[in-house]
């Protein structure tokens, strides 16, 4: 997945927010929280990071080419980075970005949840 692939895909999904923070990393973010950092590209893959459960933490740790993410996972958080071959596909990606969204959605406030029309559908 290439940095404008990543970008359109995270921008279709419901009440997403973009910034360009942290050296050029495009911050992908629901309710103000951020869900998806895509950053440096070194010409094979895209570095991608995203929230994930703690079940599919401990598996996707293990995969080639995906690692803790750093800062985030050292301090306790279930975040995960693509970084390199082989990785993940462009739809497992996808995937993944899709359940971060979700799971930091479901950590918004009931209130703001609404007003983002995050509960229907």
């Amino acid at each position: 997945m290439d940095r404008d692939k990543y970008n359109e895909f995270c921008g279709a999904l419901r009440s997403t927010t973009h910034v360009v923070q942290w050296g050029d990393a495009d911050v992908w973010k629901v309710g103000g929280k951020v869900f998806a950092i895509g950053g440096w590209d070194d010409g094979s893959v895209l570095g991608v990071t995203f929230k994930t459960s703690r079940t599919d933490y401990e598996f996707l740790v293990r995969t080639p080419g995906l690692r803790p993410a750093p800062y985030l996972a050292s301090r306790g958080f279930t975040w995960v980075q693509h970084y390199k071959l082989p990785g993940l596909d462009d739809e497992a990606l996808c995937e993944h970005l899709e359940d971060s969204h979700r799971l930091v959605a479901e950590g918004l406030t009931k209130k703001l949840r609404v007003e983002l029309r995050l509960n229907d559908g």
